[in-house]
């Protein structure tokens, strides 16, 4: 691995790691802070859209911190059991933080637009990681590889959704407008760039 690979993988790793940890903000902290500022009173108090909410971020945080190891081909290779229990976390992760993501996508704030792109992220981000966790209990490796980049860009969109939004924020000098642009350019260029990348290395589905 050459220095510009290991500047970005250490990038890569620190961010995932970093935003991983981010919900445990939400946890801890004394009052409504971050996009909680943006909900009803009413929202807040109702106990179905925190299990959806803080069931979405803390999980999703799992995935995050413990998916990007999985890029390591030396990682990887190193000790297959744990490559497979990683792995397993992960997908479990998913689909709790995904079905929570997808219900609480319809209180999105930024309206049909914002609550449109939550959803088909929380949609796509599930079927890939579905998708890939399939193949490889039907041991199409090449598969399960090409399925597990689209599901990780996937879930990479909340390190991008927090790179994006603060910029798009002052740039527009308000929040719901910079979030209803987030709500889709958190993910959209990720699975573009999972795309090429998938491209690049030559891996195909069949």
């Amino acid at each position: 691995m050459n220095r510009t690979n290991k500047v970005a993988w250490f990038v890569f790793g620190f961010l995932a790691i970093g935003v991983g940890l981010y919900p445990l903000m939400y946890v801890f902290a004394q009052e409504e802070i971050g996009l909680l500022l943006s909900k009803s009173q009413e929202l807040l108090a109702n106990v179905i859209w925190n299990i959806g909410f803080f069931g979405h971020i803390l999980f999703g945080g799992v995935a995050l911190m413990v998916g990007w190891v999985q890029f390591s081909k030396r990682f990887r290779n190193a000790n297959l059991a744990r490559h497979r229990l990683i792995g397993k976390i992960y997908v479990v992760s998913v689909l709790i933080s995904g079905i929570c993501g997808g219900f609480i996508a319809f209180y999105a704030t930024g309206g049909p637009i914002a609550m449109t792109g939550f959803f088909l992220l929380a949609v796509f981000w599930l079927y890939f990681t579905i998708t890939a966790y399939r193949a490889a209990r039907e041991q199409d490796f090449e598969k399960h590889k090409v399925f597990m980049i689209y599901s990780y860009a996937a879930c990479f969109g909340a390190v991008t959704l927090r790179i994006w939004l603060p910029l798009l924020t002052m740039l527009i000098g308000s929040f719901e407008p910079a979030y209803r642009i987030v709500a889709w350019l958190a993910w959209v260029p990720n699975l573009v760039f999972a795309y090429y990348w998938v491209r690049r290395k030559g891996l195909s589905i069949g």
